[in-house]
């Protein structure tokens, strides 16, 4: 389904939890289909169980999974603003790591111009 970069500073179970919402943002999975159990999703990547439930877990606690006991774990019907929620904070940290590494605010208004402007590929806004 998709790999895990076990050198990232981005905790694992983030990582997961990033992966499959942005797999839902770009239509790859929809609603009700069908997650990988835990199990497998763990075999596939290489990473601990726990991390991948922990993943799982944060999924639905926001809404963004439910699951059928006995049959595993469904996308949900998602209101985007959960998924606007996790961009934001995506942004903030994006941001505060530009501004650390010397990049101007006009610089940073500039490009986030450069990226509304550019609808290539884009489904949404």
């Amino acid at each position: 389904m998709f790999s895990i970069d076990l050198t990232s500073r981005v905790p694992i179970y983030e990582q997961i939890y990033r992966k499959i919402t942005d797999l839902i943002l770009a239509g790859t999975l929809s609603e009700n289909d069908q997650l990988p159990s835990v199990r497998s999703l763990s075999k596939d990547t290489g990473v601990n169980p726990n991390t991948v439930s922990k993943a799982y877990q944060e999924l639905e606690r926001r809404g963004v999974i439910y699951s059928v006991p006995g049959r595993g774990s469904f996308i949900a019907a998602v209101d985007n603003s959960v998924f606007h929620e996790s961009a934001l904070a995506e942004f903030d940290e994006a941001a505060k790591s530009a501004k650390k590494s010397g990049v101007s605010a006009d610089t940073l208004k500039a490009h986030i111009d450069e990226v509304f402007a550019d609808k290539k590929g884009e489904a949404n806004d």
